[in-house]
């Protein structure tokens, strides 16, 4: 007979096999399950809302989604291209314009230019549409915001959404304050913490159970789980998301230094250390020297030809640290001209999902202080979460 005592230990050494066993078994994308959709599809005429990171694991490498399909026989009329295009090499906020992909004669209809959601008549001529697309688990990353789009488009046109699901590489981690939706944008559309922990098949779950598209509709959805997969794994994407998030340590680290978008530091745009280095023209940030200049994926970035001093966060264990306010805070500190630290605009609130943090900043309020007043809203969101896990 277990005792009390006993229990605990053991709960501990499950979760540890557990995991253990989810490590050593191969990950299995939604995508990577044809067996479990491609039946679904056939005579059917598909929208697909894909881009690069769209891919089936083959022996031996990768084959793109869209080729898949169409080599077992699949009608696909159109893919929907989102931020930074259906290949991936935009700059951000860089305008996708409508095409044709070269390689199958798809029709390619931007939801990043002149319309952000597919509208009744491009929806028309479909029977279907597929979403694959990988995310990085933070509420400002605009795939999502592109889905939730696709969402109220399905749910107005009574079309089925499938979603093809994958692993959130920042998946272990819910922290961060709750979007005020007074606030809402393009970089936050729902009421979630920066770092939310959720894939994008349990966010479109949530967005459907919380009503959170006009009018409360729900959007017809499917969604195909990732196999052998849970939130607590370390998972290395396979291509990068985006062009300024190359590698591991930069997704790890980008939902704390995003925020520097909103302000005058560079984050490593238009150099070779994205996302992972810190810095301006104030040689009090610190040692590291870097110069960002223009290159594919960041044309005109923040600093553009000027000497920066700031920090070189690249080998540290940004898993480890989780997220933190503490550069900004520190940076913010050490600006010689603090009235123009934040750019005109504001921008940071949006990022932010309020304006709360740009005035507690500047009233000297610590990073401590500042995750006092996420609560009770963080909490709550963490109860509301695990209703619409599909993985523990």
């Amino acid at each position: 007979m277990k005792t009390p005592r006993l229990r605990p230990i053991l709960l501990i050494l499950y979760c540890i096999l557990f995991t253990v066993h989810c490590s050593l078994a191969q990950i299995q994308t939604g995508a990577d399950q044809t067996n479990l959709y491609v039946s679904t599809l056939q005579g059917k005429r598909v929208g697909m809302v894909v881009n690069h990171t769209s891919v089936i694991s083959r022996a031996g490498g990768y084959t793109h989604l869209v080729d898949s399909l169409k080599a077992l026989g699949i009608t696909m009329k159109t893919i929907f291209a989102p931020e930074h295009g259906f290949r991936g090499q935009a700059s951000a906020g860089e305008k996708i314009n409508n095409g044709i992909d070269v390689k199958t004669g798809i029709r390619i209809i931007s939801l990043y230019g002149e319309n952000r959601k597919p509208t009744p008549a491009q929806l028309d001529s479909l029977d279907v549409v597929i979403f694959d697309i990988q995310d990085v688990g933070t509420r400002f990353y605009t795939y999502i915001s592109t889905m939730h789009y696709v969402m109220e488009a399905c749910a107005e046109a009574n079309k089925p959404l499938l979603i093809l699901d994958r692993p959130n590489p920042n998946g272990y981690l819910v922290d961060g304050p709750v979007l005020d939706p007074a606030f809402k944008s393009f970089v936050g559309l729902h009421p979630i913490p920066v770092v939310h922990g959720l894939t994008v098949g349990e966010l479109a779950r949530m967005i459907n159970g919380e009503k959170w598209l006009p009018g409360g509709r729900q959007c017809p959805l499917t969604v195909i789980p990732i196999k052998n997969y849970n939130h607590a794994m370390s998972y290395d994407l396979p291509f990068a998301p985006s062009p300024n998030l190359p590698n591991r340590q930069s997704i790890l680290l980008y939902p704390s230094l995003c925020f520097f978008e909103g302000t005058v530091v560079s984050i490593g745009r238009g150099t070779d250390k994205q996302f992972q280095i810190v810095g301006s023209p104030n040689p009090k940030n610190g040692s590291y020297q870097f110069t960002p200049v223009d290159k594919p994926g960041a044309m005109n970035p923040p600093q553009e030809g000027r000497l920066c001093y700031g920090l070189d966060l690249s080998k540290i264990d940004a898993r480890k640290q989780g997220f933190t306010l503490k550069y900004l805070i520190g940076f913010y500190e050490r600006s010689p001209e603090k009235d123009k630290f934040f750019l005109a605009g504001n921008y940071i609130d949006k990022l932010y999902g309020s304006d709360q943090l740009r005035k507690q900043i500047i009233a000297g309020v610590s990073e401590k202080a500042i995750r006092k007043s996420w609560e009770p809203a963080l909490s709550e969101y963490k109860a509301k979460r695990k209703g619409y896990l599909l993985y523990k």
